[in-house]
């Protein structure tokens, strides 16, 4: 079996063995399981039961993840991202007035326009076009955007007519689990411990159980509930009749940049730690993983739930030796496994969720000390690209100010070697996005 795995996958080329590829994949799933709670949390916003959304996460992660591992070889973990399912749960399910049902119609639609760009190698370009300066920013937004919407959640910050947002009242029990349980993960990380979030979320439920912030559940109940294997209420249910009542190009245009950006930044981080990187930012066999997480979008529409993309905790099986596709079929095999503990991850209060959120957020800063902060034709834009995502509480708009500003910027300094054409295109359309608002 081993010589067949090392064959398939290239382990020994890779600098790897088959027990160290295992046992990266389980350090993956270690670091990433938190989101099994976190997305259906979410999800459950917008009128999806939470178990409902559970299955659906999981088979996306499960499908998306195989696919990455069997047919890309990348050591990488794919699954619903987290910035995107808050913008779908909390923007286009929200304010936006859009129902999940037509929501994950535009889902769907975002899916194929990423295996078109992919096929054409116009999403290639784009991300071999997109200056350093910005994918080191784009992460980074993404994550300030992430933990705005975890204080958000769980009532740390609070709407203020004077000031915009203020402090919440740190005494309400959610707000102070919430605080000390970033504080008790901040420290399981910081010590190296494996699986901080999980346990840091395990060890917060448990507190406010006792000391009832939320009402012990009845686990028994939980566990006699006959166990779902496969989305069938969220399965298939498309409404592209509800989704052209809507600003279709808008959620569109969104989701695919979103995603498109989200991806690029986090597969620039994980493939940089596994030595995919050159020098130049080309990321070595990037078609195959594009396409793989396109197909993993398309699969997302169809059974249920938000755009997959690629995860940043896919890191920390690459620091363990992770080298080849072994890990990331390693990381789907857990992540299928884990449809039976459905009941156990329903009861996860929103302050340990919330915390999660936070963590997240704070993991994704890392991506900022790339950017050459003494430049400030690169700082400038790269600081209002950080900035805009969680201020207008849209990663898009982030993205286009940022990229507006950084052709102005350059123009006006005649910095013609930084301008690239497809980024000058990129700064027109969103600058026509922001036009017809």
């Amino acid at each position: 079996m081993n010589e067949l795995l090392n064959r398939y996958f290239k382990i020994e080329a890779a600098g790897s063995n088959v027990r160290r590829e295992i046992l990266a994949g389980v350090t993956t799933f270690v670091t990433m399981c938190y989101l099994l709670a976190v997305v259906p949390g979410m999800l459950s916003n917008t009128g999806i039961a939470f178990g409902d959304a559970f299955v659906s996460t999981v088979w996306i992660t499960v499908i998306a993840t195989l696919i990455m591992g069997l047919w890309a070889n990348f050591p990488v973990a794919v699954a619903p991202g987290l910035g995107i399912s808050a913008f779908f749960s909390f923007i286009v399910c929200g304010p936006m007035g859009f129902t999940w049902q037509a929501g994950f119609a535009a889902v769907l639609i975002s899916g194929i326009i990423f295996s078109l760009l992919t096929f054409t190698r116009i999403r290639q370009l784009i991300i071999n076009s997109v200056p350093m300066s910005m994918k080191s920013a784009i992460p980074a937004g993404i994550g300030f955007f992430i933990a705005f919407i975890g204080m958000k959640n769980c009532g740390l910050i609070v709407g203020d007519k004077t000031s915009f947002v203020t402090l919440g009242n740190l005494w309400d029990p959610k707000v102070f689990l919430t605080v000390i349980c970033v504080i008790i993960i901040g420290a399981l990380i910081a010590r190296g411990t494996k699986g901080a979030m999980i346990i840091g979320m395990a060890i917060i439920t448990v507190v406010g159980f006792v000391f009832g912030a939320t009402p012990l559940p009845d686990l028994a109940a939980e566990f006699a509930k006959p166990i779902k294997l496969f989305p069938t209420a969220t399965a298939f249910q498309l409404d592209f009749g509800g989704l052209m009542k809507h600003s279709v190009v808008v959620v569109l245009f969104t989701l695919c940049f979103i995603d498109l950006f989200d991806n690029l930044g986090t597969l620039i981080g994980v493939c940089s730690k596994a030595g995919y990187v050159s020098a130049d930012g080309k990321i070595r066999g990037i078609d195959r993983a594009l396409m793989s997480d396109s197909i993993g979008t398309l699969c997302s529409g169809l059974l249920g739930c938000t755009t997959a993309t690629t995860y940043l905790e896919s890191v920390s099986g690459v620091a363990a030796g992770g080298r080849t596709g072994l890990t990331a079929v390693t990381v789907a095999v857990l992540f299928a496994l884990s449809l039976f503990l459905a009941p156990i991850l329903s009861i996860v209060p929103v302050y340990a969720t919330s915390a999660a959120l936070m963590i997240v957020g704070a993991m994704m800063m890392g991506t900022l000390r790339a950017i050459n902060w003494d430049d400030f034709t690169d700082a400038l834009p790269a600081f209002l690209t950080v900035i805009s995502m969680p201020l207008t509480f849209n990663i898009a708009t982030g993205l286009g100010i940022g990229f507006i500003s950084y052709i102005a910027v350059k123009v006006l300094t005649r910095r013609w070697k930084d301008i690239n054409p497809t980024m000058c295109v990129l700064a027109v359309l969103f600058g026509i996005s922001f036009a017809l608002r």
